[in-house]
């Protein structure tokens, strides 16, 4: 007799859902144990992370964002690792292994507004030995305290060679020069920092016995040093740029190891300070104001889109999620800092996953809309899934392909592929202009009205349809497609109630110009193009990706020359029912404005050839010929309003009601995602994957081990 594989539903196609079906297949004989349905809305994976290529302009690449890997994203980077190097594209294909799909970047940098002027501060950061996605030695949060004393111990003896170099100087007096230098204790600098690293490495640091005392003493007397040399030279007017960012730097630094310590993140865990505000937090621990108001800050809340319902105004984070995430960033990684894709994320992310999992045998469902999950009487177990089957199939057709070849690079496009479709319908959608993956689409009304009959909706049972299910959507999502779960399982609902997300905007311009042209002069060596934060509102992120313009199809004579990403938080307040059909569209025109303002007034900082009279329109490519203004219409822009769009954030006490992956309150359905409590508890890539991995291990038991898991 045969036994019935378990029928496990995904509901999504982001990130932690894909990362689940991997995981959940990767192993032989799988499908003696399981049987996999993924179920889509639209016609594309990616959830946040999705982009399309647009066959009436050069098949560019349109993303929801920017997306960019850091270099400590371990476990993302074993998915990436396995997959291509399962999937085996033929030799020849475009990005056939994961180090060609994704290079090393270095250059990071900021923008620093500094006597009502903008300055731009580059920093080439080093490559490091290893590479990201293979196993690392295991640490803990002391050894992280020790790399930071070690950076510390760095900039220290940085400070000391170019400190003495704006001192030495005609108008002030060598007399007054050596009393600003005698009075401080920076020259003690590197044996101070080499006594607590000695401590911290031991790994002694638990609570506020006497080795902690130890290096807390040490690191204030280095603190107050720090401020007396600093305030001197800032009075000395000797306070060139150089000097003023290493001073924050270590100011920074200082306060985040010192508060490490007293508040013995060592033996707590990150959690311990999650109750304030990072920037509060190092207030409290001695920085000073403008290195907590300052571009490194800045730049690390813009990154992570960490502003309270998108407002600039209410920056917010947890201090022990962002210390963290701050210390892996610029201390944890391996190879580069960052890597760019050499492709669009749905190119070189999910379009090789969708290949491999389908040929591993699971099922994929697109125009699959999730309306409602219903619990079983007891309200122990998820009884019903209800969904809405969005468009029909021609008839000869009985699976839909989603992905189209792009010079040779399977890709998804920026469309459905209509001509899969029933006709008719068909017709209707490209007629209407439908957004097939929008909440507040009018397809259902439009379709009831033009066909005389309301969409198909199938309701799928526990024991006859699935068995478990695995939740891949945002946390935004619950309430919209689960609130009769929420009502069964107060830690769901807590859940939803507290871990916010927020909406995110974009932009991308292909001009004819280059970076050069335009007047970005900070160009540094191999090459490198810049990834930038902290710059103005409303979008204070941007990075040229140039990368990516040979992998479009622009013909002879046209090709851009650049292309730009722009994005930020984007602030919506209260989200209108479902039956307001213009919210997303008003919401498109606001970030449309603002991104030609930014361009007219603002991206001279940046690109200094842009006259103060305003942006000069003719550098953008336009197909169309627009004139001035108008040639912007041709550009791509999008406000990410959808629940499964909006970035996850970490507010101030909320780490407190993530969830693992197992903890839904129901016996058949498992959690995957960002919003989980995975132990980096950041709206990320990796964070995605760590709950993916955490869905397949509840279901499975595999993956056997999580890296970072733990906190560290």
């Amino acid at each position: 007799m045969s036994t019935q594989p378990r029928r496990i539903a995904i509901l999504g196609g982001g990130v932690g859902a894909m990362t689940a079906a991997f995981w959940l297949t990767n192993r032989d004989g799988w499908q003696d144990d399981y049987q996999i349905d993924v179920y889509q809305i639209g016609w594309r994976l990616g959830g946040k992370g999705a982009s399309g290529r647009n066959a009436d302009i050069a098949e560019r690449i349109e993303e929801h964002g920017l997306h960019i890997w850091f270099g400590f994203y371990d476990n993302a980077f074993q998915l990436m690792r396995e997959v291509y190097a399962k999937l085996d594209r033929p030799l020849g294909s475009p990005l056939r292994t994961w180090d060609e799909a994704f290079k090393k970047h270095r250059l990071v940098c900021l923008t620093e507004a500094i006597d009502d002027a903008w300055r731009v501060w580059s920093i080439l950061t080093p490559l490091m030995p290893g590479e990201p996605g293979t196993p690392r030695i295991e640490a803990n949060v002391s050894s992280a305290l020790g790399s930071l004393l070690d950076q510390l111990s760095d900039w220290a003896g940085a400070w000391n060679a170019t400190a003495a170099r704006p001192l030495v100087v005609d108008n002030v007096e060598p007399q007054a020069i050596a009393i600003g230098v005698s009075s401080n204790a920076l020259s003690d600098a590197p044996t101070i920092l080499a006594r607590a690293r000695d401590v911290a490495h031991t790994g002694a640091l638990v609570g506020l016995d006497s080795p902690a005392q130890t290096v807390l003493s040490l690191l204030q007397r280095l603190q107050v040093a720090l401020h007396e040399i600093g305030a001197w030279l800032q009075a000395a007017g000797l306070w060139p740029d150089d000097v003023r960012r290493l001073y924050l730097c270590m100011d920074l630094a200082l306060a985040a190891a010192i508060g490490m310590v007293a508040d013995d993140v060592v033996g707590k865990g990150f959690e311990v300070i999650n109750n304030v505000d990072f920037c509060a937090w190092l207030l409290s621990h001695g920085a000073q104001p403008a290195s907590v108001d300052s571009a490194p800050v800045r730049g690390f809340y813009d990154l992570i889109f960490a502003y309270r319902d998108g407002d600039p105004a209410r920056p917010e984070i947890e201090a022990g999620t962002m210390l963290r995430g701050m210390l892996k960033v610029g201390l944890g990684y391996r190879g580069a800092i960052m890597y760019k894709m050499q492709a669009g994320m749905g190119d070189v992310v999910f379009a090789p996953l969708h290949e491999l999992l389908e040929r591993r045998g699971v099922r994929f469902h697109y125009f699959h809309k999730l309306l409602a999950l219903q619990p079983d009487a007891s309200g122990t177990a998820v009884q019903e899934m209800v969904l809405q089957e969005q468009v029909a199939l021609r008839g000869d057709v009985t699976v839909y392909e989603p992905l189209r070849d792009v010079k040779g690079l399977p890709c998804w496009p920026s469309e459905p592929r209509y001509e899969q479709f029933d006709a008719e319908q068909a017709d209707a959608l490209k007629r209407y202009r439908v957004n097939l993956e929008c909440h507040w689409s009018d397809w259902p009304q439009r379709y009831e009205a033009l066909f005389h009959r309301p969409l198909p909706v199938k309701t799928l049972l526990r024991g006859v349809d699935f068995d478990d299910i695995v939740f891949g959507l945002s946390v935004a999502s619950l309430p919209v497609v689960a609130p009769a779960l929420l009502e069964r399982s107060s830690a769901l609902h807590q859940c939803s109630d507290h871990v916010a997300a927020v909406a995110t905007q974009a932009y991308q311009v292909w001009t004819r110009r280059s970076l050069q042209d335009m007047g970005w002069s900070c160009a540094v060596a191999d090459g490198e193009e810049p990834v930038l934060s902290g710059f103005t509102e409303p979008f204070d992120t941007w990075a040229s990706m140039d990368q990516l313009l040979c992998r479009e199809t622009w013909p002879e004579g046209e090709e851009p020359l650049n292309v730009s990403y722009f994005c930020n938080a984007f602030a919506v307040s209260d989200y209108p029912p479902s039956s307001d059909h213009g919210f997303p569209a008003r919401c498109a025109d606001v970030v449309k404005a603002s991104a030609i303002q930014q361009l007219n007034q603002d991206i001279r900082v940046l690109w200094t050839n842009v006259s103060v009279q305003g942006f000069d329109w003719t550098w953008l490519v336009d197909a169309e010929g627009g004139e001035g203004v108008l040639r912007f219409d041709s550009q791509y822009w999008r406000a990410n309003v959808d629940p499964s769009e909006r970035y996850v954030q970490s507010l101030v006490g909320t780490t407190a009601f993530r969830l693992h992956a197992d903890e839904s309150g129901f016996t058949n359905l498992f959690l995957a995602g960002d919003w989980l409590k995975t132990g980096l508890d950041a709206g990320c890539v990796e964070a995605a994957v760590m709950g993916g991995m955490q869905a397949s291990r509840a279901i499975s038991g595999w993956p056997t081990s999580i890296q970072g898991e733990h906190g560290w």
